[in-house]
């Protein structure tokens, strides 16, 4: 991900939050996940922030959903190849920041069981080695928790029980990651570990893998291939979309900041919009015309996708002073400009 946008949105990361990341000055940090899409700003912004906070990193990933990639040295990193329902964690951390999950519709279609162990099994055993450490934790879930939000719940607040099928193919997904927020509860309550919840809604930018099949990669892969885009179901599901910079701004917050119990929505409430009105939106940052096809879901494609979602952040912006502030036709700008540079447009 060596990209001018890209270093100049790490750089943008960065800049909010340095007064708050002091606070993980000299502590002992294990990462879950440090190579997918967010965990990569994660370890970006952690690279640069080590070189004027002191602090030591373990990172750890069973690639399962993304390519291995090379890291580079840093006497204060180690990286770790495993699974985390096994991989031998011996040394005492701080802070444990959870990212393991398969997020991608087709991935975790293809990996069922997978993807509900790690939520489960997985998270339960991170939860006991935090309790033995007296560590804080930090577990990323998802918007689709929710479900199908009813209309009187759209903004939807943390307080929503969710309308989840729990038979059918998102289910693994879904419960998967309600199950690891009930287990951060139990141990919040029973134990009086310092546990967070994340639920981010629908977080996009660079970095982003061109086969990772959700719809912003989706689509600038066709824009690239100059191909029509494809719009699933219908296209009246709607969608709000938030930039990896205002994201990473809130993870962060919630990192250094969050009350210990609590979870938090982050992502952006506005617009709510169509996937048809992303296509137009998209033509106008892509800046020229685009055309696009209404079809079936592919296969490969789980069914039940929530027809809305769209986070209400008020706990987020009273307790930690999120506010995300990228308007979505410059994130969308950004993206393009580099997907235009990286993707290739055969996927």
């Amino acid at each position: 991900m060596t990209n001018i946008i890209h270093n100049n949105d790490i750089a943008n990361i960065i800049s909010q939050i340095k007064k708050d990341a002091k606070k993980i000055t000299k502590k002992k940090i294990l990462l879950i996940g440090y190579n997918g899409f967010l965990g990569k700003y994660f370890l970006e912004i952690f690279t640069q922030l080590n070189q004027k906070i002191e602090f030591d990193l373990d990172c750890c990933d069973n690639f399962i959903s993304s390519k291995k990639t090379k890291q580079k040295k840093n006497s204060k990193f180690k990286f770790i190849h495993g699974d985390i329902l096994h991989v031998n964690l011996k040394k005492k951390y701080d802070l444990i920041i959870c990212l393991a999950g398969i997020a991608s519709p087709s991935l975790y279609k293809k990996f069922p069981i997978e993807t509900l162990d790690v939520s489960y099994l997985g998270v339960k055993r991170l939860l006991k080695k935090a309790k033995k450490d007296k560590s804080e934790f930090i577990f990323f879930s998802s918007s689709e928790i929710y479900g199908n939000p009813d209309k009187k719940n759209i903004p939807t607040k943390e307080g929503f029980y969710g309308f989840v099928n729990s038979f059918g193919p998102r289910a693994c997904y879904d419960e998967g990651k309600r199950i690891g927020e009930t287990l951060c509860y139990i141990f919040h309550e029973n134990y009086g570990l310092a546990t967070n919840t994340i639920r981010p809604f629908n977080v996009f930018g660079p970095g982003m893998q061109e086969t990772d099949y959700r719809v912003m990669p989706n689509f600038a892969n066709r824009i690239k291939g100059n191909r029509p885009l494809n719009v699933y179901g219908s296209g009246a599901q709607t969608r709000t979309f938030c930039y990896i910079t205002d994201a990473m701004n809130g993870f962060l917050r919630v990192i250094t900041s969050g009350v210990p119990g609590e979870a938090y929505n982050i992502g952006n409430p506005k617009p709510e919009i169509s996937m048809i009105d992303l296509v137009k939106i998209m033509e106008n940052a892509y800046n020229g015309n685009l055309t696009f096809n209404v079809i079936e879901y592919p296969d490969s494609y789980p069914s039940d996708e929530p027809l809305r979602r769209c986070p209400d952040i008020t706990k987020a912006r009273r307790q930690i002073g999120y506010e995300p502030n990228v308007e979505l036709d410059d994130g969308l700008k950004r993206f393009l400009k580099w997907s235009d540079s990286v993707y290739t447009g055969e996927a």
